[in-house]
């Protein structure tokens, strides 16, 4: 494990109420960090063919890993991004390099 891992810091869980994310990673600015990624909340299911805008958008830099825990998904190979829908709410964890997202799906 690379010592870059030492500097990073638990972020508390944050919930949110919504009904799909779609989850992606964004392009490295350095090779010798992790990738930065998104999370972005909609209020409807497969927003991807919708062209909508997310009524809430989350960024996070230098994520190594993103754990996903009970949650069915869907991997968009056009685009790598990864689709949860049908959420009741999400919750959203950064610890250290780690990304882990739950939540309540119908």
């Amino acid at each position: 494990m690379s010592s870059h891992f030492l500097a990073y810091i638990r972020v508390n869980k944050m919930k949110y109420e919504t009904k799909s994310i779609i989850i992606g990673r964004m392009k490295r600015v350095n090779q010798d960090e992790d990738y930065p990624c998104f999370v972005h909340l909609f209020e409807m299911n497969d927003p991807h063919k919708s062209g909508k805008v997310p009524k809430k958008m989350l960024d996070f830099d230098q994520i190594h890993k993103v754990i996903l825990k009970r949650l069915n998904v869907n991997y968009l190979l056009e685009g790598n991004d990864i689709v949860i829908n049908n959420l009741e709410e999400v919750d959203v964890d950064q610890d250290g390099p780690h990304l882990i997202i739950s939540g309540k799906q119908n």
